[in-house]
């Protein structure tokens, strides 16, 4: 990218922000709305999730050509593109008077939005010196994961006071700042066009979008039992196959293969992979859980996860400057060891607890994931020539779009699996004059009745799905070790110096 002035590094670094932080933003916020979104659509509880299905699996499938579009046209020209198609689409989504109008511009929308993030983050390493990469991460990273955590406050807040086409309404003043931004103070830079795989696309395609499909789809079809998923994951299967067969025989693969000969970006991108399992898991597990068995209002559950958030922030400017210092393999184990800390503390969840504990074990997450993520992102590109940082960052957030979509698929299928088990232990060792299970009843209401035998039974339901929750905090205790091991692989760069990156230009 053509050289810029200091004076123009902030405004683009903010338009970089703004973008992103509509683009994070908007894979939470319409959570919350949906259930209000029912009657304006004339849609059922089932049809309904389509409108997150559709965003989802549309951003999945246009991820991996970002690198190819951004050498193809440029980084600027994508960028200015994605924006004003981002905007658009989310006008459109607010308007929609029905649900096939609602998952079609939902569907323009994922396609819109999934440039704004690896591209951005590829401008913001090329804007800045190696020095200052930590910096740009941090910034970045406070735009990328925070966005998501907030998604469900501003969300719930839209959505009561005003309404849900809000969620998409508030993306049209962000939009249009980072625009001019953009517009006025990002250089253009010289493309390099080269052949596009269209084999290795399709296969890829067609492979993460049935695969999203299957994941999405799985929970309501009962999985495996169902021949809906059954086709999915053998579509999925065979498109991987293809691709990777393709790819390790094409000449010029989706994907540059110098992308695969660098073991830093390697590493850190299957760290990432599981990051977003992690993450991902615990920003879906922990709202269900607050508003389920607990029955916290959105907003209260939404005020509990907001020092996450708050302490994320902080955390992330801190570290911003003492990347450079510290050596960051130091720093991405101990960002680790305090995510899975803090999911051992959620293990200790009970139906009795208060609002302090959940507080105190999302504490532990948001600073261990302010300590990571920098780190990490500073590891993965600090060895990556600037001509391959798109295809590098689009590679990246397509593993961990795929890790965040495992992660919920897991979860979500270990808490009904467990939640049925644990209904029926309960169920067969229960009295009618049991303390524990009595105390989940009015004083007015008898188990003798139909209304107390059925009230009873929904308290056992509440117990079973909180052992459930339980679980699942366990199995992520385990991920989470099981990846500490990665970083003896992880390299220390002492900078990326020209010869490097004219070397890697030449494998490219």
């Amino acid at each position: 990218m053509t050289a810029i002035s200091a004076a123009s590094r902030g405004p683009i670094t903010l338009g970089i922000m703004l973008a992103t932080v509509m683009g994070a933003l908007d894979t939470t916020i319409v959570n919350v709305a949906m259930p209000h979104m029912l009657a304006s659509l004339s849609a059922s509880p089932e049809q309904i999730t389509w409108v997150i299905t559709s965003y989802i699996v549309a951003t999945a499938v246009t991820t991996p050509i970002c690198g190819w579009l951004a050498a193809r046209f440029g980084l600027k020209l994508m960028l200015l593109v994605s924006i004003v198609g981002f905007t658009a689409t989310s006008i459109l989504c607010g308007i929609a008077t029905s649900l096939p109008e609602m998952v079609l511009f939902r569907v323009l929308q994922g396609v819109f939005a999934a440039p704004v993030m690896p591209l951005g983050q590829a401008v913001l390493l090329n804007i800045n010196p190696p020095e200052r990469f930590g910096r740009a991460m941090a910034l970045f990273t406070m735009a990328a994961v925070v966005a998501p955590v907030v998604g469900p406050v501003v969300g719930g807040y839209l959505t009561e006071d005003f309404s849900w086409r809000w969620c998409f309404y508030i993306n049209v003043p962000t939009g249009i700042a980072a625009f001019l931004l953009l517009w006025i103070f990002l250089p253009k830079e010289a493309t390099a066009p080269r052949r596009f795989d269209f084999l290795g696309y399709a296969s890829l395609a067609v492979a993460v979008a049935s695969f999203q499909l299957m994941l999405d789809r799985g929970p309501s079809q009962d999985w495996f039992s169902s021949s809906e998923i059954w086709a999915w994951t053998l579509v999925a299967a065979s498109g991987f196959w293809i691709y990777v067969t393709h790819s390790l025989t094409a000449s010029e693969p989706l994907f540059p293969p110098a992308l695969l000969r660098d073991r830093n970006f390697v590493t850190a991108t299957i760290f990432g992979f599981f990051f977003s399992v992690l993450m991902f898991s615990s920003l879906t597990l922990m709202p269900l859980m607050m508003q389920g068995v607990l029955g916290y209002s959105v907003m209260y559950s939404g005020v509990l996860s907001m020092p996450r958030g708050v302490i994320m922030l902080v955390i992330l400017q801190i570290i911003g400057r003492v990347d450079a210092l510290v050596d960051r393999r130091i720093l991405v184990t101990l960002g680790l060891s305090l995510i899975v800390l803090g999911f051992w503390e959620m293990t200790k969840f009970d139906l009795s607890m208060t609002g302090r504990q959940i507080v105190w074990a999302t504490l532990l997450q948001g600073v261990g994931q302010g300590i990571l993520f920098v780190p990490l992102a500073t590891l993965s590109f600090a060895t990556i020539s600037p001509a391959l940082r798109a295809d590098a960052s689009s590679m990246s957030n397509l593993l961990r779009n795929l890790g965040g979509s495992v992660g919920i698929a897991i979860t979500q299928a270990v808490t009904a699996t467990n939640s049925q088990s644990m209904h029926a232990a309960l169920a067969a060792h229960v009295r009618p004059d049991d303390p524990v299970f009595r105390a989940g009843l009015p004083p007015y209401l008898s188990p003798d009745t139909l209304q107390g035998a059925m009230a009873l039974d929904a308290e056992i339901n509440r117990q079973a799905t909180m052992v459930a929750y339980v679980n699942d905090f366990r199995l992520l205790v385990v991920i989470g070790l099981l990846c500490i091991p990665l970083v003896l692989l992880l390299r220390q760069p002492r900078g990326t110096t020209a010869a490097a990156n004219a070397a890697a230009d030449a494998a490219h």
